[in-house]
Order: C-alpha cells, then structure tokens, then sequence
C-alpha cells in the first residue's frame, strides 16, 4: 500500500539548516504545539529518499520568536557536518500522538477554508485563508466578492480584500468541521475595512 505512510504519520517540522557548529538544526514548525519541539524525548525523522521514519531522540529545544523557527538538538548530531546531513529531512510523530484537544479547541489546519457566515442573516461573509497566532488567535478571513461590494467598499486594485477576526466564542461562537463553516457575531465596525 502507497498511501498508509502519511495517515500513520504528522509531519511536525522541516530540516531547514544546521545553526551553529554544535549540530543544533533550525526547524521550521508545521505543527502548533510547541511541545512537539522543545520537551526532550523520541521523535521519527523522515531523511529525503526513505520511506519510512527511523526513530531520533530530541534533546533540546527553543523557539526563535523573531524567525518562526525552532532550533533543537538530536542524539547523535554532534557537528556541522552531521547537521548539514540532515537539512531538508521531515520530522514526524505518529498521526496517533495527536494532542488531545479540549472541547473548543480545534487544529489549525481544520480551520483554514471554512467559509465564514454572519450568525444573524446567514450572509457569506467570506474564506478563512490563514490563522495569526496571537494572544487570542485571529482567522484572517478572504471577503467575498459579494459582500465586500454590498458594503461599497472595493477598492480600484483587484485584491480581494481580508480582515481579521478574534477566533474568540464571542466573536466567533459555532465552528461546525462538519458543515465546513463558522458563524460569527462581529460588532459593529470589526468587518468594516480600512482603505
């Protein structure tokens, strides 16, 4: 079977390059549980070519805020040589070592192209097209075009227009995977877009 290896594993990170000559890697997260990076214990590394994951023991780890990035340390990277070895390899988990999620919390990945509709009329308000980790996360959402004209304001460039909505239940109280959408309760002013 082809297709088994990527529904038992997650990818969590790419190898993107050694930081520094002690064989720490710079990892660039896909995955937004910070724990997958920085508590110490076994992860699976997928090297360019292989098939399957082999087993790798995280030491360390520290996120780089101002790069998005991580920079760990593997059990038996010990230099530059055996970092630049590594670069372009996936780190994984099994798919079954999913964080639990509580009752409102979802993944990120789940969230993005939910369409967006206002609660009380039903109008499409438009796509969520990317999530901004923030105190409180924000849905960066696409506006439809019908709805960005009905409020007059397109501008002359063709972008279509995005805004920001706090993913908070106040503001956004029925996310519902299975219909593909999310209902929201904006006040006043929050869809309003500046020019």
């Amino acid at each position: 079977m082809t297709n088994d290896k990527s529904d038992n594993w997650l990818e969590i990170g790419k190898i993107v390059s050694p930081q520094g000559l002690s064989g720490e890697l710079r990892v660039y997260p896909v995955s937004d549980f910070p724990e997958r990076f920085e508590i110490p214990g076994k992860r699976w590394l997928l090297r360019s070519g292989d098939t399957e994951p082999q087993p790798i023991e995280l030491l360390t780890g520290r996120y780089i805020s101002n790069k998005n990035l991580y920079v760990i340390k593997l059990a038996g990277v010990e230099n530059c040589d055996q970092a630049e070895a590594l670069r372009g390899c996936t780190l994984m988990v099994p798919a079954s070592d999913r964080p639990q999620l509580g009752e409102d919390e979802y993944h990120v990945l789940d969230l993005i192209g939910l369409e967006v509709f206002m609660q009380t009329s039903g109008e499409l308000v438009g796509t969520v097209v990317d999530i901004i980790p923030a105190g409180n996360d924000l849905l960066e959402v696409k506006l439809h075009k019908s709805f960005a004209t009905d409020k007059e304001q397109t501008t002359n460039d063709k972008k279509q227009k995005t805004v920001l909505i706090p993913f908070v239940e106040a503001i956004a109280p029925v996310v519902d995977l299975k219909s593909n959408r999310i209902e929201i309760t904006p006040p006043p002013g929050l869809l309003e877009i500046n020019n």
